[in-house]
């Protein structure tokens, strides 16, 4: 059986591949064989992806909410757009989970030229400058000009001391991140020149996808009982992780969320930073 992909390519339906995705949803091998039990019964010669996962969603979300908001992470990162604003506003966040301070929308004169730096962030004598790469297509790739274009940037910002956050210091290291895939060149690119490069699933065990699920830092766009309005508003607030929700819920009086869907929205925020994932 052949799978249409967001491209349009056929490829061979990968049933191991669609079992481990449900694994990673979280939920228990027993669930994973019902709800795989289900999805079968809808599979046909050249499903899409987009149908495919539409059925998985469904039938995870009829589990158990959190089962489903982690599954649909890929897409929730991708509502962080449509012009990736609110992805940088993430990268910031989890930074700032890390422990260190973030801003972002910097622009900086280079020794060249000026540059505006998507994410600028300090820990102790570590000063970072972070490229957003954001797209909205779920197949995309970074090619390796990105990461080429990058060190050139990184490289004109070093050895000038900058004011941020009441410091002076000068640019340390800098980071590439997006929420696509890097082709092989940009990773042979930035692994020969030992860059920091963070996408979807690279590097094995600490990409992005890893990162999430090992230290909970979901955005808000992932909670299936939020609309679209609701995250909409609530990313306006500057609530911007499924973390800053149950910190502040008053978030929710604020965007007028009525009391009994408030209840709904934090119990699956709470299950879902309550069963934290390990990748290997």
């Amino acid at each position: 059986m052949l799978v249409k992909k967001y491209s349009g390519e056929l490829v061979p339906f990968d049933e191991s591949a669609l079992r481990k995705s449900l694994t990673r949803s979280g939920a228990t091998d027993q669930e994973v064989d019902q709800v795989y039990k289900d999805i079968k019964d809808c599979l046909y010669d050249g499903i899409s992806t987009r149908e495919l996962y539409d059925a998985a969603f469904k039938a995870l979300k009829a589990k158990k909410s959190s089962y489903a908001a982690r599954y649909s992470l890929k897409k929730a990162l991708r509502e962080l757009g449509p012009e990736g604003f609110y992805f940088e506003k993430w990268v910031a966040r989890m930074f700032q989970e890390d422990g260190y301070q973030a801003v972002t929308g910097q622009t900086v004169q280079g020794h060249a030229v000026s540059h505006e730096i998507d994410v600028v962030a300090l820990h102790g004598e570590t000063l970072l400058a972070i490229e957003c790469k954001f797209r909205n297509d779920a197949d995309a790739k970074i090619s390796v000009t990105t990461p080429m274009y990058f060190k050139s940037r990184v490289e004109d910002v070093s050895g000038i001391p900058y004011t941020f956050f009441d410091q002076k210091k000068e640019f340390t290291d800098g980071w590439l991140v997006t929420n696509a895939y890097l082709t092989t060149d940009s990773i042979s690119f930035g692994e020969y020149y030992k860059m920091n490069l963070l996408s979807w699933d690279y590097p094995r065990g600490s990409s992005i996808k890893a990162r999430v699920d090992n230290n909970g830092e979901y955005p808000v766009t992932c909670l299936t009982t939020l609309t679209q309005q609701d995250k909409s508003m609530l990313l306006k607030n500057q609530c911007i992780l499924v973390k800053d929700l149950i910190r502040d819920a008053a978030v929710l009086d604020r965007i007028q969320i009525p009391q009994p869907k408030k209840q709904q929205i934090l119990q699956e925020a709470q299950e879902l930073l309550a069963s934290p994932l390990e990748h290997e």
